[in-house]
């Protein structure tokens, strides 16, 4: 973490400098619909961006006290890691080690069958955790009171219509039950399954429903089941199914209970499930072993349904109004992907209104918003629904029983969240040099390793420097006997991206702005850190920055080999010619360039982003 930039301050220094603008409260750049896991997450993204108006409203009196998600997946972690409270996460919650399956032996007792790693060895450096969902809320509204605006959602606010006008400065008014209004740029309807936003928009939930009903509670339970504090797919022989997710404090244990199915038109509201009924359920799947249940914190009964809609924006060619998270595709929980995915799409979106909005890119770049997660709700609806089958089917042979085990195996990097892959675009280069770096696709999140930082010794995740503050990060990994000397390829690319007319950085950073403030440039050596002279480094690898043009020394980075490879074995870093790998705000991979394609670089930056207009 980096502060005093401009000045010694005392205090929390993660509390932001307060950004001091007069704004009409009736217009907003952004207006967000909704706190829930998406809304918040992509608030505290806005937060970061003290020029940009943003407004979030809710209709409920307050934050959520209680939570329905739980299932924090490592690619969640990561991007907690960029807001800066992952670390807190990790602490309060309960960490997913392993996962235990559990089967029927002969006509009735169950028996576990086995018991498996839950996420693979060099998955992510983040753990899976379990936490309410509205400890979660508390972090991300933690970013946003902390953020340069002060930002705090405005509750009570039910939004009934949204309106498309002329007007080129606000062209979107959101009429609410008080008959007020906001005028807003762009509009983020983050407002769940019943969302006003997809009403206003015309758009629909596509899908069915599996009509089959199951109930979930957090509970505090006293039982003989040995493995009760470790995540569990149970399938008895004739009681149903349960999933066990052991929650946060040591004694608290979640269960997803299978019921029976619906018929006709019956809602799961028909059916008058009752905490007692869902114990009584659990015990009978359990069996023999037994059951207590001294509390009932919370409970539910649903009806598992996958559904997505055609497009997650109003469908022009200039895109004003978005839909994210439950909005625009719903699932069951059991893959415990819904507030995870929810967050991925505010992520996504959210670097992108601030680009646009701060003027450094055109307003094309938010078409791609749609484009890609439109095609990762469509991935998950066809997941949840093998999972959900596999989850309730009645296994009549051992090959059978075994199935939902190979899938779970199967398919932990997704449900891990590291899986998704977004298609070629103006954003992703399809035709990068992946030879460069093979470890390192294109299309996905960018997989953190190990290093060393070179100043001062710290050993570090190099993903870790990836904040979730809109900048583009250049990467580049520097060829073998390289050490940043005069006239060699690392030197030669720093030159080109410092003074070049050509270059993204010379053409993208405002006047007057820090030179890494669009596009940070980092570099990493193949020597060991001790045998890298500081002195003789490039200029743009030590800025000068801030009022006093203080000297940024978190640049320059070294394998570290602590753990055996390093990270140019891990990630299949091409020894001898280096790679330069290109890294959108949302820490996917955009490109991946030789270090001395210059040409490619530059044309790949003038695809989307505009030039400062004081240029």
């Amino acid at each position: 973490m980096q502060f005093h930039l401009n000045g010694y301050r005392t205090g929390d220094p993660s509390i932001s400098e307060r950004y001091r603008v007069d704004s009409d409260p009736r217009e907003a750049d952004v207006l967000i619909v909704g706190c829930g896991p998406a809304g918040l997450t992509l608030a505290a993204q806005l937060s970061a961006f003290p020029q940009i108006t943003t407004r979030i409203v809710d209709l409920k009196s307050g934050p959520l006290k209680i939570g329905q998600a739980d299932g924090i997946a490592c690619r969640s972690m990561e991007m907690f890691a960029a807001f800066g409270f992952a670390d807190k996460v990790a602490k309060e919650g309960y960490q997913v080690n392993e996962v235990a399956f559990w089967r029927p032996k002969g006509t009735s007792a169950i028996v576990r069958a086995d018991r498996i790693q839950d996420v693979q060895d060099d998955l992510s450096e983040m753990p899976h955790m379990i936490l309410n969902q509205a400890r979660v809320h508390d972090f991300l509204l933690d970013v946003m009171h902390t953020s340069p605006r002060r930002l705090v959602p405005d509750y009570e606010h039910r939004l009934t219509a949204l309106t498309r006008t002329d007007d080129l400065d606000y062209p979107v008014v959101a009429t609410f039950d008080d008959a007020s209004t906001i005028r807003a740029r762009y509009v983020v309807g983050c407002d769940g399954a019943r969302s006003t936003v997809r009403r206003e928009l015309g758009l629909e939930l596509k899908g069915e429903a599996a009509r089959q009903l199951w109930g979930v509670m957090d509970v505090l339970p006293i039982t003989d089941f040995p493995d009760i504090r470790l995540k569990c797919a149970i399938q008895s022989a004739d009681a149903g199914s349960m999933l066990i997710i052991p929650r946060e404090g040591g004694y608290m244990v979640r269960m997803y209970i299978e019921l029976d199915e619906l018929h006709g038109d019956e809602r799961a509201r028909d059916r008058q499930v009752t905490p007692d009924s869902l114990v009584e359920q659990a015990r009978s799947i359990l069996h023999p072993f037994e059951l207590e249940v001294k509390e009932v914190s919370w409970w539910s009964a649903y009806e598992i349904g996958q559904r997505v809609c055609d497009v997650f924006d109003d469908d022009s060619a200039d895109p004003r109004i978005f839909i994210t998270g439950d909005a625009c595709h719903t699932h069951s929980p059991k893959a415990g992907q819904g507030m995870n995915v929810s967050m991925a799409d505010a992520f996504n979106l959210g670097w992108k209104l601030a680009a646009v909005c701060g003027g450094m890119a055109d307003p094309i770049l938010l078409r791609s918003y749609s484009t890609e997660r439109q095609a990762k709700a469509k991935e998950l609806i066809d997941f949840d629904r093998d999972m959900a089958r596999l989850f309730s089917d009645k296994a009549t042979t051992a090959s059978e029983a075994d199935e939902f085990q190979r899938y779970f195996q199967k398919h932990g990097r997704y449900t891990a969240g590291v899986e998704t892959h977004y298609d070629s675009s103006v954003i992703t280069v399809a035709d990068s040099r992946q030879d460069l770096a093979t470890g390192l696709s294109v299309g996905m999140r960018f997989h953190s390793a190990p290093v060393v930082r070179v100043a001062d010794a710290k050993p570090q995740h190099l993903g870790h420097m990836l904040t979730a503050d809109g900048r583009w990060r250049l990467i580049a990994f520097a060829p073998d006997r390289d050490s940043g000397q005069p006239g060699g390829p690392i030197a030669e690319l720093c030159n080109f991206l410092r003074t070049n007319p050509a270059s993204p950085v010379q053409r993208y950073t405002p006047a007057g702005h820090d030179i890494d403030s669009v596009i940070d440039v980092r570099v990493v050596f193949q020597q060991h850190h001790r045998e890298l002279a500081i002195e003789t480094m490039p200029s743009l690898l030590l800025p000068a920055k801030g009022q006093f043009r203080l000297t940024d020394y978190e640049k320059i980075f070294s394998p570290s080999t602590t753990s055996g490879l390093d990270i140019f074995d891990q990630r299949g870093i091409d020894r001898s010619n280096g790679a330069l790998v290109v890294i959108r705000p949302d820490q996917y991979i955009a490109a991946v360039f030789a270090v001395d394609d210059y040409p490619s670089i530059s044309a790949f930056f003038a695809g989307f982003m505009t030039l400062p207009q004081s240029s």
